[in-house]
């Protein structure tokens, strides 16, 4: 529980920050930080089994938490900076979080991506259970998860470097992500052999990976700069419970079909939802402030 506050505490205000210093480049910025989380993941796959072997589970949790101690020093270095007020943005007459419960466009925003994180999930952790389903040994079960993993970083870097060009409104680049994702989940009971399991994986985990940053610099597209960090905050708690349930369900549906088909389609179907309310946003159909406008 500490460690999950503290986490907490750290990931919400170091992206509402880096969302503040690149306004004219936000997406691409976030996508840098974010990738991070990819490397670090791929990092401590290998590495936790070989501290545990070598200095116990205390000596492991030692280390990685000397590792985390890291952040005391990079938060350190964050400053806060001036950001004028924006039109898009919530009536200013109530407290920060109060505006933002009142705040239609940011409440489908919220809304949009409970159902996104209640089929994001199910790959992650499903996956391997799956590909043992269609035959998989565990080297080839573990590579289709690591695969999966590996491309997610290379997503996040490219979705940020596309949405810095400005052809196209960001809240649409996040669109088109969201519905790639949500169907190349509904594409994932097709693979039922290790190749086209391992090629469905690789799209996927591309895909979901450029979602990413879009999600949390789309946020300042919706409610401004100037509400970024609460904005933040108030939808990871929404998305939190799309998140717990998401994978949950998959697996009672698994149980009750006997097989992971129909988990995989309920949530791409999820996925596909949640794309459809970013269109109600009113971002959505003009040039976008966040991208390159008055902002940048």
């Amino acid at each position: 529980l500490p460690a999950g506050l503290g986490w907490a505490l750290v990931f919400t205000p170091s992206l509402g920050t880096v969302g503040r210093y690149f306004p004219a480049r936000r997406a691409l910025a976030t996508g840098l930080v974010v990738s991070g989380a990819s490397v670090s993941g791929l990092a401590l796959g290998p590495l936790v089994p070989l501290l545990l072997d070598t200095y116990g589970w205390r000596g492991a949790l030692l280390l990685l938490a000397a590792v985390s101690f890291n952040l005391v020093a990079a938060g350190a270095l964050l400053r806060p900076l001036p950001i004028p007020s924006e039109s898009p943005g919530p009536p200013k007459d109530r407290p920060g979080l109060i505006r933002l419960l009142r705040h239609g466009p940011f409440l489908r925003y919220a809304s949009a991506f409970v159902l996104v994180d209640a089929g994001y999930y199910v790959p992650f952790v499903h996956g391997e259970a799956r590909a043992h389903e269609v035959g998989c040994d565990e080297h080839r079960a573990g590579l289709v998860m690591a695969a999966m993993a590996a491309v997610d970083g290379g997503g996040r870097l490219a979705a940020g470097w596309l949405a810095a060009r400005p052809a196209a409104p960001l809240l649409r680049h996040l669109f088109t992500w969201i519905a790639l994702t949500g169907l190349t989940l509904l594409l994932l009971p097709l693979g039922t052999t290790f190749g086209g399991l391992l090629a469905l994986a690789l799209a996927y985990g591309f895909c979901a990976g450029a979602l990413v940053p879009l999600q949390f610099a789309g946020v300042a597209e919706v409610v401004g700069a100037g509400q970024l960090v609460h904005a933040i905050g108030l939808m990871q708690m929404f998305e939190s419970f799309g998140s717990l349930l998401g994978a949950p369900f998959a697996g009672w549906l698994r149980d009750m079909t006997g097989n992971y088909t129909v988990s995989f389609l309920a949530a791409g179907a999820f996925l596909l939802a949640g794309s459809l309310l970013i269109l109600t946003l009113p971002g959505f159909f003009h040039t976008s402030r966040g991208a390159g406008g008055k902002e940048g």
